[in-house]
Order: structure tokens, then C-alpha cells, then sequence
């Protein structure tokens, strides 16, 4: 090999060693560049509980727009503004993140050069001025009570060979660092919300009823295929119309009930405040609506039959538990797309049908049901409470057991309506979204319960 060559073949790897290097560490920072080194990068903020809200914004490169997750503390309760205000479950988990923020420190400087922003992903994703679609991160602004800043900071790309490092800069700030941390950050929408939905114990659950039933979405028909009825008797369940030769299948009837004890959300959407008013004040009596709440139902896929019952295009479940409340799941349309489009929904025309089709759509309604508790007999009279102990007769010990389990029965039934109450006005406001497993794993049919007797086996 001549020596031109060697000097061209090292030539070229020396170029290459300097890009890797670029790449790896843009800029090569001056020794008086580390000033700062170090340092806290928010040293103002040291109490984690004076976090009111959490806005993190990333940006899709698919559509070019930047796509935010907020949740905030408003008068004492906690919303998620991204997802139609829907409630959170924030406190804690809020505190956890800023606890997280107040820990991070500039632990080393790595450039301050424009030109290094797209390698180290620290673009502000909502920077219009930037042609770039790609290199933008992720920003994260935390503030205080008074809508203070409390943080906020560019998330970049992670630092390979550093684990837990990722490039970090201040908005409207041109110095880029290298920075350890480990911060929940999740947009996720499940992960901000009460993961306890129907807030109901299968242990407590006493029937179950489904209704297994489609409708003609054009011609209003309805095609009721079967009712299904399991009760509990004791601590076993039993299920109807039992053919001489079939058995209930008591493990796949246990995996149903702890899907239902278990439901979970993917995604919300707000009802028309007038349906949701209505649903709210319902006493079984009926609804009051207005034609544009029975096209909102109808796009979710619900429809009110002509004796004023309101049904779903695939069947409904109810469940009653030992207190007396009656939950009832009716499983409407499809949701289709992926996402925000389905934790959240889609403003946009033409987005209801994008995508894939893997959730659907649910609605909850829940009561209470007074008849399971017949009021037991009152006292003929109150004469006892006016006499001393030692001077009642039989009568009026009478009396008093009969007045004390009326008591009883009165407050159980006034804890069972203010639950229902309080279970339909939160229930009231919302569709929600569930996933196509949550789906499958409630919406049963006959089969699916019961199977052949094993001696009839062969």
C-alpha cells in the first residue's frame, strides 16, 4: 500500500471519528462554558405540594402539530383540560413528578450551538418559527397555585452510553445539557384517572343480567337473541334455562365477574350538557331530551325504543349488588383510530371513522333498587321514650326493637340512594371508551357460560 493511500485511508477514518463524535456530543464546548455546571436548574422551587398543574407537550411529526397533556388542580379538584376537563386522580401523582423536577441539575454542559438542537432533540415543539419537523422534544411546564412558573424545560433525545442521561434546554435559552433524571412523565390518559370506574366489589355483587341484543341501526328493529341471568346463592353462582345435559361453567363465570369488578377506560367523551343534566336527575321516570342529545346518542350508538326505553346497538348488561345498586352497561359503536383520537376524541370532520377499530363505546347508568329492602313493621307507638326504663312494659320493648330496626332499614336505604346519586351525576357527564378486550370480556353470550356435563361427555 503506498503512502498516498494510507494517508487518504486515514484521512477518512479520522473524518468519520469526528462526525461519530458530533453526533454523540455535538459542539466541543470551550473549559469556560462550565460555569454553571452543576447547578440546580430551578432552585426557587423546593416544595413538590405547591405543583397546581403539569402541561407536557410533544410533538407528532406525522402531522406537524404539537400534541399537549395537562392536568391541573382547579378550586380543589383535579381535571385533565386535554380530555374535555375529565377528573383526575392527580394529587399524588403530580407531587411524585414535581419531587422528581426539583431534583435535576445541570450535570454537564454539552453545547450552545442552534445548529446542535435537531441532534440533541431539544427543538421547542412549539416553536413555529422552526422549519424542522424533526429533532423537537418534549416540554414540560410545571407552575404553582397562582399560575406561577415553577419549571420549564426541553426534554431531548437520550444520551447514548449514559443510561438515564438525556439532553435538556430552557426555552428561549441556547445552552444544551447532559442531565440525570428519572421523572414520571406519562401523557398516558389512564394513568392520570381512578382506575376503580364502577367502584364495586364482586364480592358484593348479588345478579347479573345480560340482555343480549342488536338493533337495526336503519329500520329501528330489534333482534333480542337471549336474556341471561346469573344469582348468586350464597357464595356460588347459578345461571337460568340449564338444559338437563349442560353445567355452569364456574371459572369462566368468575373471569367475568372479575373483568367487571376490574373495568377499566381508554378514553372519555363529554355528553351534551343538557343530556347530562337530565341523567343526572333521573329517578327512572324517564329522561328529557332534545333532538340534538338523540343524534349525540345515536352517533355513540344508542337509541330510545318507542316506550321510551333507551337501548344499545350491542346489548347491555346490568348488575346489582348486595346494597341495592343496580349498575347497567350498555355497549354502543365502535371508536375507531388510535391515540388522542380515542382517549379524547377528534374535532376534526371525517375523523369518527380513521383508523383502527379496536375500542367502543360505553354507557353507565346506575340506581338503587328500594324493593330489595321491604320496609319492616314501625312501632304502634313512641310511648317508651318518655318512660324510665324500669317502668316499661312489654309493649313498649316491643316497640323499641321494632323502632330500632326501622332505623336500620331507613338508613340503609338512604346510604343506598345517595350512592346511586352520587355513582349516576358522575356516570351522567361521559361515554366512555373501552377496549375491545374489556369488550370481549364482558359482552358474553349463553355459550360462554355454560358447558356440557361431564358425564354426558363421551
Amino acid at each position: 500500500m503506498t503512502e498516498i493511500k494510507k494517508t487518504i485511508i486515514w484521512a477518512c477514518v479520522a473524518a468519520a471519528a469526528a462526525l461519530l463524535a458530533f453526533i454523540t456530543t455535538p459542539g466541543t464546548p470551550q473549559p469556560e462554558a462550565f460555569y454553571d455546571k452543576g447547578e440546580v436548574f430551578f432552585p426557587d422551587f423546593q416544595n413538590p405540594n405547591e405543583a397546581a398543574s403539569l402541561e407536557v407537550i410533544e410533538y407528532d411529526e406525522d402531522t406537524g402539530s404539537a400534541v399537549p397533556f395537562k392536568v391541573e388542580n382547579n378550586g380543589g379538584v383535579w381535571t385533565i383540560p386535554s380530555h374535555h376537563n375529565y377528573p383526575a386522580d392527580g394529587k399524588d401523582r403530580l407531587a411524585k413528578t414535581a419531587a422528581g423536577v426539583i431534583g435535576i441539575t445541570k450535570d454537564d454542559f454539552r453545547s450552545d450551538a442552534v445548529a446542535d438542537r435537531v441532534a440533541c432533540g431539544v427543538i421547542d415543539p412549539l416553536d413555529e418559527t422552526e422549519a424542522s419537523m424533526a429533532g423537537r422534544g418534549k416540554r414540560v411546564t410545571l407552575r404553582g397555585h397562582s399560575g406561577e412558573v415553577l419549571a420549564d424545560f426541553i426534554i431531548g433525545k437520550e444520551i447514548e452510553g449514559a443510561e438515564n442521561y438525556r439532553f435538556v434546554r430552557i426555552p428561549d435559552e441556547k445552552r444544551i445539557y447532559a442531565v440525570k433524571m428519572d421523572i414520571d412523565l406519562s401523557t398516558n390518559f389512564v394513568d392520570w384517572i381512578e382506575k376503580d370506574l364502577l367502584e364495586v366489589d364482586k364480592e358484593k355483587l348479588k345478579k347479573v343480567v345480560l340482555k343480549d341484543y342488536s338493533i337495526n341501526e336503519r329500520s329501528g328493529v330489534v333482534d333480542q337473541r337471549d336474556e341471561i341471568v346469573l344469582t348468586k346463592d350464597g357464595s356460588d353462582w347459578k345461571i337460568d334455562k340449564l338444559r338437563s345435559s349442560q353445567e355452569m361453567d364456574s371459572p369462566k363465570v368468575t373471569e367475568f365477574m372479575t373483568a367487571l369488578d376490574g373495568l377499566n377506560i381508554v378514553g372519555v367523551r363529554p355528553k351534551p350538557e343538557g343530556l347530562s343534566a337530565s341523567l343526572s336527575k333521573d329517578t327512572g321516570a324517564g329522561v328529557s331530551i332534545t333532538q340534538s342529545d338523540v343524534m349525540s346518542l345515536q352517533n355513540k350508538g344508542y337509541y330510545f325504543s318507542r316506550d321510551g326505553q333507551l337501548l344499545s346497538n350491542e346489548g347491555e348488561l346490568s348488575a346489582t349488588t348486595d346494597d341495592g345498586i343496580e349498575y347497567t352497561l350498555r355497549f354502543g359503536e365502535i371508536v375507531y383510530g388510535s391515540g388522542d383520537d380515542v382517549s379524547a376524541g377528534s374535532s376534526e370532520a371525517g375523523s369518527n371513522d380513521a383508523g383502527p377499530g379496536e375500542n367502543r363505546y360505553l354507557f353507565i347508568s346506575a340506581r338503587f333498587l328500594p324493593g330489595m329492602f321491604p320496609e319492616p313493621a314501625k312501632p304502634a307507638n313512641m310511648a317508651y321514650q318518655t318512660k324510665a326504663d324500669s317502668l316499661w312494659e312489654a309493649q313498649d320493648h316491643e316497640n323499641k326493637r321494632l323502632n330500632d330496626e326501622h332505623a336500620k332499614w331507613q338508613q340503609k336505604v338512604d346510604e343506598g340512594r345517595e350512592t346511586a346519586e352520587a355513582l349516576n351525576h358522575r356516570f351522567a357527564e361521559w361515554y366512555y371508551v373501552i377496549s375491545s378486550d374489556s369488550f370481549g370480556k364482558l359482552h358474553k353470550t349463553r355459550s360462554d357460560f355454560v358447558k356440557k356435563k361431564e358425564e354426558d361427555k363421551e
